[in-house]
């Protein structure tokens, strides 16, 4: 089969033919549809990173597609052509566990795909497992399929935050995760969501996704939250993931503030802890979500409750993602690139 493979820091990806997988016994092949690109695999290919992908992983966790083959253990449950999300973590167990996630009853011997220890679905076929297989929807579309996992993302970033019906949340940051926490705080009742983005596109985006108003970072922060709500927010949501960003939230933060850390930095930080101390801040860091939450995004979609197709900025295809995935190291107003296999 044809696959993005990652070359090596500072040398990107190059389409190759690597082995199309095998199912085991409980697990499936799913011939890749749509996959997202995520900003995480952006970080994880450059060399400064506190992790770096291996030569010759095959990215991509945000993917749906159809089945290509099923597993002997799974006959009768999947046939070939059954549409499918797949839950990017592939349990290591003998027995399968029935919550393969990342969170909760975590499988103990599973690994994610897409992120250097299984292959992905930068690819035309990647491997899955059966109780990380979820049924799409007649109504939900590959590419809709694809952006169930970030967000999903954003969903637990919101639920870990614990947003209440008439809080004022800041969130720093409108990338596909800050986007998807403005829309889960509008439905978790948020009075205020207020976002802070600099690229023009991803502040009309803010909008369309929930956001009640949305800031200009290059001034202060606070006062403008303050002018529009009459106080400080109850939550703050940091999306951009660089060195710093948590210290100065902490700075900018009111007394009792909970703030949520969905940015992804994978640099050395430092933090100021006696401004948490001396504000009473709560500090929470989150990564993915629960099968619940996975499961819960597919439904919603599939209501028309939530516009997720609105992510997408970009499409390409296998051959073009290579020059896509670089152009993303200097965007320009991109958001959600989706690539169509």
């Amino acid at each position: 089969m044809r696959a993005a493979v990652f070359q090596g820091a500072g040398r990107g990806l190059a389409i190759e033919a690597i082995a199309t997988p095998d199912p085991g016994p409980h697990q499936l092949i799913l011939q890749v549809r749509a996959c997202g690109v995520c900003g995480s695999e952006l970080h994880m290919t450059e060399a400064h990173s506190s992790i770096v992908l291996p030569p010759g992983a095959v990215m991509g966790h945000e993917f749906s597609g159809e089945v290509a083959a099923v597993g002997g253990a799974l006959k009768g449950r999947f046939k070939e052509g059954d549409r499918v999300v797949g839950f990017p973590y592939l349990c290591g167990c003998r027995t399968p566990c029935p919550d393969p996630g990342y969170n909760g009853d975590r499988c103990p011997t599973g690994l994610p795909i897409g992120l250097g220890q299984h292959n992905g679905a930068f690819a035309e076929y990647v491997r899955i497992g059966g109780t990380g297989a979820y049924g799409l929807p007649d109504n939900v579309s590959f590419e809709e399929g694809a952006l169930v996992e970030p967000l999903a993302v954003g969903l637990h970033a919101v639920e870990k935050g614990k947003v209440q019906r008439g809080d004022t949340v800041l969130i720093v940051g409108a990338g596909p995760v800050g986007l998807a926490i403005a829309q889960w705080c509008r439905f978790s009742g948020a009075r205020r969501v207020i976002v802070s983005e600099r690229a023009p596109a991803r502040q009309r985006l803010a909008e369309r996704f929930g956001a009640s108003d949305v800031l200009d970072p290059a001034a202060p922060l606070m006062p403008q939250v303050q002018a529009i709500a009459g106080k400080g927010p109850d939550v703050i949501f940091e999306c951009v993931g660089l060195p710093g960003m948590i210290d100065q939230m902490m700075r900018i933060a009111p007394r009792g503030c909970r703030i949520v850390v969905a940015g992804l930095c994978q640099g050395t930080d430092t933090i100021t802890p006696l401004r948490g101390v001396m504000k009473e801040l709560t500090l929470q860091f989150v990564v993915a979500y629960t099968s619940r939450e996975f499961g819960m995004v597919i439904d919603m979609i599939a209501r028309d409750r939530i516009d997720a197709t609105a992510l997408i900025t970009d499409r390409v295809t296998l051959d073009e993602l290579p020059d896509a995935f670089e152009r993303l190291r200097t965007p320009a107003g991109q958001c959600k690139v989706m690539v169509g296999l």
